[in-house]
């Protein structure tokens, strides 16, 4: 039902998994340090339907790694160039966590091209804010001789809740090895970024989730009260909502998409 991919862009290479289907495409950002593998009980609890498009960020994955310390606008660049790629028009945007500060790139890139956006886990910090997260989730993971830092990445995903199920902690741990610097680069722009200017100015449907547990939750309530005409759903689990709570990211999902598209996004 997924297929994998890859496409060119001016960085080098973005892989993607991808579901073939027809009229609007979705698609779909991952948060710091996963992968498109996120979102993978998302996307197959759709009957088929319509498109569903999960990339790798630059850095993460199997995209390539960036050179030097990119800003969160490369990031929507780099990643609208992929959406391109795929030859996509206008679409409906999902981003979690990091994702949802690309997301909010890409509509002040195209605002035209997207229908929609949906968040999990929307960060409107202060500069204040912005600057204790910087000290405590930039620093990377970097390998060391006796492999301490493996044992280090797996506490670190524990404590953010990974350890909901072995199998979802392993492919975590696998992903965020794999990004050990990728994550550095991609937080250290998300700090930088002022999400809040260009949240407020996103001009369509949105919607906002979040779960109770998870570290970003104070930030959705806030991102609620900043935006009262968005949807808001919120959802169970910690850090990693697309697995632990996909059913209810599905339906919300099915209920805000634009009518137009209703037709075709039944859940199973």
């Amino acid at each position: 039902m997924i297929k994998k991919g890859y496409v060119d862009i001016s960085l080098g290479q973005v892989h993607y998994r991808q579901r073939q289907g027809a009229g609007t495409a979705a698609v779909y950002l991952h948060q710091t340090a996963s992968s498109s593998r996120m979102w993978e009980q998302v996307i197959t609890a759709f009957t088929p339907g319509r498109r569903h498009l999960a990339f790798d960020t630059p850095g993460f994955g199997g995209s390539d790694d960036p050179p030097g310390m990119p800003a969160m606008a490369d990031y929507g660049r780099w990643l609208t160039e992929a959406i391109d790629a795929c030859a996509v028009g206008t679409f409906d945007l999902v981003g979690h966590h990091t994702g949802a500060c690309i997301a909010a790139e890409i509509v002040a890139l195209v605002p035209e091209r997207v229908r929609s956006v949906a968040m999990i886990g929307p960060l409107p910090l202060t500069p204040a804010e912005r600057e204790t997260f910087r000290q405590h989730y930039s620093t990377p993971f970097s390998p060391t001789a006796d492999g301490q830092y493996l044992l280090d990445t797996w506490e670190y995903l524990r404590q953010l809740g990974a350890d909901s199920e072995l199998a979802l902690h392993h492919r975590e741990l696998i992903d965020t090895v794999r990004a050990y610097y990728g994550r550095f680069q991609a937080y250290s722009a998300v700090w930088d970024q002022d999400f809040t200017a260009l949240f407020q100015a996103i001009d369509c449907p949105l919607l906002l989730m979040c779960a109770g547990d998870d570290v970003l939750y104070p930030y959705f309530q806030r991102a609620g009260k900043m935006r009262p005409e968005a949807g808001r759903r919120q959802l169970r689990g910690t850090n990693f909502e697309p697995d632990q709570d996909s059913q209810s990211i599905v339906e919300a999902l099915q209920a805000f998409w634009p009518a137009q598209q209703a037709g075709a996004d039944t859940a199973q």
